[in-house]
């Protein structure tokens, strides 16, 4: 099969459009027929390795331990393995697996559920990882509750514009940050209010809100403190910029420590895939309450390009990588 590898880390110059063996599913693991491959920060992470704080989790200390790059995926099961009792060849699925950017690729049963009948393949690629990681950071890590302020900083990118489109299914009062350039598709997503970071500092403390989610990564938490109300919440998402070492995670790690000492609670995501999330979010986007924005959608050939693309400034929403078989 025809797949996205890489034997060392580096920028998408190392990464290389490749013929592989086609995997084999373990007894609790299901082998897709991959579709549609979404683009998350993640992607960009485990290229290049950094920060090196990465390289911790498993991932690989000297080189990537997994070799196929890509995270979210929908497409058909292929086959199962004897021990997969909710899916069967032929059914349509999407989630999460180690290796989307490929033709084929192995997916623990967990980790993935049907697709939404309401979205095409690459819709359904671009909500695994962005769309869970807004649920367990408004649900789980956030306790929103309806009728709170809710601010989303970071309101136009993949995982902010999830995030807009819960708070509000929530029933939350929703402003979202992002740049100007972005501010219709975060109001289209049904923010009540959209502010622009470059004309208006949303934490000079005028305004207090319930929640923060700041999906944008480099505020001060003294300063994003000063926009929470005194028993608010904040929920970092992601840690971008910063050092080669912790890069932007160090807010998370000092976050939770901070919160030991003030009646606010401070705390980072480290969001997990579940088959329960998925099918709780595929219900919002069967009612109509949620829906993917897909900025730019590349072939797998030029995946290293998507990875470019979805790493700039510019995006709104997902960026996605279309896969078409050579029999299809």
């Amino acid at each position: 099969m025809k797949a996205i590898v890489q034997d060392s880390y580096g920028s998408e110059d190392v990464l290389e459009f490749a013929d592989v063996d086609i995997p084999v599913p373990g007894e609790s693991e299901v082998l897709v027929r991959v579709r549609a491959a979404g683009v998350d920060p993640g992607v960009w992470h485990l290229m290049t390795g950094l920060p090196y704080l990465t390289r911790a989790f498993g991932f690989g200390v000297r080189k990537p331990k997994n070799r196929i790059r890509g995270r979210d995926m929908a497409g058909t099961v292929e086959s199962v393995g004897a021990k997969v009792t909710q899916f069967r060849p032929g059914d349509e699925v999407f989630g999460t697996c180690e290796g989307s950017f490929a033709e084929y690729a192995c997916a623990k049963e967990e980790k993935i559920a049907p697709k939404p009948s309401a979205l095409n393949f690459e819709q359904a690629a671009a909500v695994p990882i962005s769309a869970t990681t807004a649920l367990q950071g408004l649900r789980d890590s956030g306790k929103l509750q309806a009728g709170e302020k809710v601010l989303i900083i970071g309101a136009a990118g993949g995982v902010g514009l999830f995030a807009v489109q819960l708070a509000k299914a929530f029933g939350a009062v929703v402003t979202g940050v992002c740049s100007a350039p972005k501010m219709d598709v975060v109001r289209s997503a049904g923010a009540d209010r959209v502010i622009d970071y470059a004309s208006e500092d949303v934490t000079d403390g005028t305004t207090h809100y319930d929640l923060i989610l700041d999906t944008a990564g480099n505020r001060p938490l003294k300063q994003l403190r000063r926009a929470l109300a005194p028993r608010g919440r904040l929920v970092i998402v992601g840690g971008e910029g910063g050092g080669r070492w912790l890069g932007g995670f160090d807010r998370s790690l000092r976050a939770p420590m901070l919160s030991l000492f003030l009646g606010q609670k401070l705390s980072g995501l480290m969001a997990v895939e579940r088959q329960e999330d998925l099918r709780f979010l595929t219900g919002l986007i069967e009612a109509g309450k949620v829906v993917p924005f897909i900025d730019k959608t590349f072939p797998l050939a030029d995946a290293p390009d998507a990875i470019r693309y979805a790493h700039g400034r510019g995006v709104r929403g997902k960026v996605v990588v279309a896969v078409a078989l050579a029999d299809s």
